[in-house]
């Protein structure tokens, strides 16, 4: 039995007399993928029978469009790796990642990673899909993130990516007392001279907008909530730093590890439009124990 991911459709009456190439072109399916479909192993159906692109769809007719198998990097192996899953469809995946876990392989951390987990929780679950992670998270950052369940999925999600209608809320906890109780910083970053992995506000940087808000006050240190206009490497500590409150726990920002061993960040609300369901999604989780425990 074909195990790869498939959509299907019932032809609807304003739809009946439209060519296959135009009605999956509508749901926007490339030509590549269906390049991809023709050559490698995925198929079209009505009703049960073979047919090209070219065939002309009647009301009632049920469309079958079934996509390649999808392959595993062999470098890509299974591993018990601790995540929650906030929602599931046949689609995506919508991960609250604890901190202390890389989103993906590297030289470094070549197991032990959330995509490592990924492959566990498929082969347990006998999913026929590889890792497609729409939003990565620095592995000490916690919180929300969206992986797509196929190729198809992930493109739609990466266009949203994108055109920024994949929207994302994070909460932290910084050394100091903000003054005001909420503000925008724009200040453009790049890369530190001398630093491969380091960011900095300098005029020849990108351009970096972040929002935020004071949640709590405490005696020395300041709950937050950041909303990013612009998705720059290490933005928000970046520019918490750049104001004098750098993140608790961020000591490649200025921050301290005395009460937190990470930056004190979490992802905590993730919402998309839900391109094959056709709905919008929102989603929101708590701020995990290490981070509650430095407001306590």
């Amino acid at each position: 039995m074909n195990r790869a991911f498939h959509l299907k459709w019932t032809i609807r009456k304003e739809e009946d007399g439209m060519l296959i190439f135009d009605f999956v072109k509508a749901k926007q399916i490339s030509k590549r993928a269906l390049t991809d479909i023709k050559f490698n192993g995925g198929d079209i159906l009505v009703n049960s029978e073979h047919v090209t692109v070219r065939h002309k769809v009647k009301e009632g007719d049920v469309l079958t469009i079934i996509f390649p198998e999808e392959e595993r990097g062999s470098g890509l192996q299974a591993d018990k790796v601790p995540f929650n899953i906030v929602y599931e469809d046949q689609h995506c995946l919508v991960i609250n990642k604890p901190p202390y876990v890389p989103s993906i392989p590297s030289r470094e951390h070549t197991k032990g990673t959330l995509a490592n987990g990924l492959i566990d929780y498929y082969e347990k679950h006998h999913i026929p899909s590889t890792v497609h992670i729409v939003n990565r998270l620095d592995k000490d950052t916690s919180g929300l993130m969206l992986v797509a369940k196929h190729r198809f999925a992930h493109s739609l999600f990466s266009t949203q990516q994108k055109t920024k209608q994949i929207h994302r809320t994070y909460k932290a906890v910084v050394h100091g007392v903000l003054a005001l109780d909420k503000g925008t910083i724009t200040a453009p970053i790049g890369r530190k001279k001398d630093s491969i992995i380091e960011r900095e506000v300098c005029e020849e940087g990108q351009v970096a907008v972040t929002h935020y808000e004071v949640i709590q006050r405490l005696e020395d240190k300041t709950l937050v909530e950041l909303v990013l206009e612009t998705g720059r490497t290490h933005q928000i500590r970046v520019h918490m730093s750049s104001l004098g409150n750098p993140l608790c726990g961020d000591q490649l920002y200025g921050g301290n590890e005395n009460e937190i061993k990470r930056q004190a960040l979490h992802s905590s609300q993730l919402s998309f439009w839900h391109p094959l369901l056709e709905k919008q999604l929102t989603f929101e989780t708590e701020i995990p124990e290490d981070m509650r425990e430095l407001l306590n």
